[in-house]
């Protein structure tokens, strides 16, 4: 999102403070610049510089519609699912970084099996841009959320590993242009 827009909340909503990832609440009426809009999420900053993120489910109080996520593939067998993990995962987005964690390389490995019960357990590794960052199990429970929804899928496990660490060489070469690193 090129454009910043400043908007008045219509009702209190609750928050993630960026980079720290503790939760809060802004009030209805509080004014806020909508700094990023990418996936279902929304970075912001208030009235008094404080970067917080705001979930898609509560685009309401933003005056802003709710994402639908629209799914690729219908069929629920494992390669399916695969394809459909993978996609969902480009929807999100690190609330400081305007590219999407699998194109920022912080996805390792996304592995699904069949279940006795005629459902797919998924097994995703992925890690952080940096070992203490506040907002990873915020980004965590976003990839297990977007997968959990799928078609198919029975169970979820989203791994945070720091082995072997991110550095900016993991980055899809999309990811460095979009960044101006290319």
């Amino acid at each position: 999102m090129a454009d910043r827009e400043v908007v008045f909340l219509s009702r209190d909503v609750n928050i993630v403070t960026i980079p720290d990832g503790h939760q809060g609440t802004l009030n209805k009426g509080q004014e806020v610049t909508i700094h990023q809009s990418l996936g279902s999420n929304y970075t912001v900053i208030t009235d008094y510089g404080h970067m917080v993120r705001i979930a898609g489910v509560d685009a309401d109080a933003l005056g802003k519609e709710v994402h639908e996520l629209q799914t690729l593939v219908a069929e629920s067998d494992s390669k399916a699912v695969e394809k459909n993990c993978w996609e969902v995962m480009k929807t999100v987005y690190d609330p400081e970084i305007p590219v999407n964690i699998v194109d920022l390389g912080l996805v390792y490995e996304c592995s699904v099996t069949s279940n006795s019960e005629g459902g797919n357990d998924v097994h995703v590794q992925m890690t952080l841009t940096a070992p203490g960052c506040g907002m990873g199990p915020v980004i965590q429970g976003d990839v297990e959320k977007s997968i959990r929804v799928l078609p198919g899928v029975r169970s979820v496990n989203v791994e945070v590993v720091l082995d072997p660490p991110w550095s900016r060489e993991m980055m899809s070469e999309v990811a460095q242009v979009q960044l101006g690193l290319y």
